[in-house]
């Protein structure tokens, strides 16, 4: 079953739909790179869906488990290198709410976030710095 399809609109512009669903995404070419800046790039959502397939994963693991992990954020930061273009290093700050995590819970969900399918789906040598902060 196809999973999308993506319809290039002009002006380095991109729309995708998720056929399942017909929820749309928009993509614009970033400012650096003869973009409007307007919309997530596309290694922009490369960066984002680590940090996304993350919590998505650790959001299974407690409801499995019994960890509350409600509320808990990530921030992104995406670091570009040249010759060729592309994605170097992702940095992705996970911050959790003001929960009272065990030692064995906080290993839990740090090693099922760093192992999950999109973490190890990007090449290797895509930088992965991943920060877990506990409130």
């Amino acid at each position: 079953m196809k999973t999308s399809e993506v319809i290039y609109q002009g002006h380095i512009r991109t729309e995708a739909v998720h056929l399942l669903s017909q929820n749309r995404i928009l993509t614009d070419g970033p400012l650096d790179n003869h973009g409007k800046g307007e919309a997530f790039s596309p290694t922009d959502l490369l960066a984002t869906s680590l940090a996304c397939c993350m919590l998505s994963i650790m959001g299974i693991v407690g409801e499995r488990d019994g960890i509350a992990v409600e509320g808990t954020r990530a921030s992104v930061t995406k670091i570009m290198a040249a010759n060729p273009r592309r994605v170097s290093e992702i940095i992705v700050e996970i911050s959790f709410p003001s929960n009272k995590y065990s030692a064995k819970q906080k290993q839990i969900l740090e090693n099922d976030a760093i192992t999950c399918p999109v973490a190890k789906s990007l090449h290797p040598d895509i930088k992965q710095d991943i920060r877990f902060n506990y409130l």
